[in-house]
């Protein structure tokens, strides 16, 4: 396996933000998801090395949220599971989705990471996908894998 399993909370001392240095890949992964998993798979399977960040648990930041939001090229709303109960009982569906409603989904999104639509991964030459299908899978990996 080609992972490194990184903890960015401060309650995991030892392995932090300095890990990205080592690794230029990351993928965020709710390992109950078969996406996930089969994304997972398909990285090992090329050798790429990645460090997999379990976002339910290791719940990302604002920051970490806009960052990420960016390299997409994608709108809070675009990745946002509306389909789950948080999402119902905040009424997101009914939420405005522009420019001013941004920090809003954002914010809803840090605080309930279960609405973040996953695998996203971030991809060493800056860009990120969210990795659903094969092809969004085959964008991050090296030529010929």
């Amino acid at each position: 396996m080609n992972h490194r399993w990184a903890r960015r909370s401060s309650r995991y001392r030892g392995v932090g933000r300095s890990l990205d240095k080592l690794v230029g890949m990351e993928i965020w992964i709710n390992p109950r998801c078969s996406k996930c998993r089969t994304a997972l798979t398909e990285l090992d399977a090329a050798g790429v090395e990645y460090t997999v960040r379990r976002y339910l648990e290791d719940t990302p930041t604002v920051a970490e949220l806009e960052q990420v939001l960016e390299r997409l090229g994608l709108e809070p709303w675009d990745i946002t599971r509306t389909d789950e109960q948080v999402a119902k009982d905040l009424g997101m569906k009914d939420w405005p989705r522009e420019a001013g409603e941004r920090a809003r989904w954002i914010a809803a999104m840090a605080e309930h990471p279960v609405l973040i639509q996953r695998p996203i991964i971030t991809a060493d030459d800056g860009h990120a996908v969210v990795a659903r299908t094969p092809e969004a899978l085959k964008s991050v990996l090296p030529q010929g894998a």
